[in-house]
């Protein structure tokens, strides 16, 4: 079995999990934010329209309106760009966003865990059950840095 077969039945599976016909339209769509992870409707029109050439804008946003509200996909909008999608759901990451070319990294959490969705309420606030916390790092990335002629500052690295 090759990796776009083995790929194609895994999202057939979580469709037919979530109460919803396998198409054409949504595989494609699947397909092309897995392997172009945060890109905007666009991109992935483009990307879905290799393997499905008759495929129409219209479609693309009705299928990422509705694996986004099944958390199939997760959308988030880094400032000054469209809203980005990716398949990596669930796990609260966070992102890095280069500020020179707008390039967008995945971001564990910092502590290994999700702190962020514990806040810590005010007196006078109404507390809700927090389910996503977006914390967004910007800076300019290393290929931006290289072609500035800036320092490329040593990572963090997690221990």
């Amino acid at each position: 079995m090759t990796d776009h077969t083995a790929e194609q039945q895994a999202w057939a599976a979580a469709l037919h999990a979530h109460g919803r016909r396998v198409t054409k339209q949504r595989l494609a769509v699947l397909a092309a934010v897995q392997h172009h992870p945060h890109s905007p409707a666009e991109g992935i029109l483009a990307a879905a329209r290799e393997e499905l050439p008759e495929l129409t804008a219209q479609s693309v946003y009705v299928v990422l309106s509705d694996l986004t509200d099944l958390q199939m996909l997760r959308r988030f909008e880094p400032p000054h760009s469209p809203a980005l999608y990716e398949t990596r759901v669930g796990d609260n990451h966070h992102h890095a966003v280069c500020i020179s070319c707008g390039k967008v990294e995945d971001v564990d959490c910092a502590v290994g865990h999700a702190p962020c969705l514990t806040p810590h309420w005010n007196e006078d606030s109404k507390p809700m059950t927090i389910q996503i916390a977006d914390v967004l790092y910007q800076g300019i990335c290393q290929d931006c840095q290289a072609k500035q002629q800036l320092p490329v500052l040593p990572s963090v690295t997690q221990k």
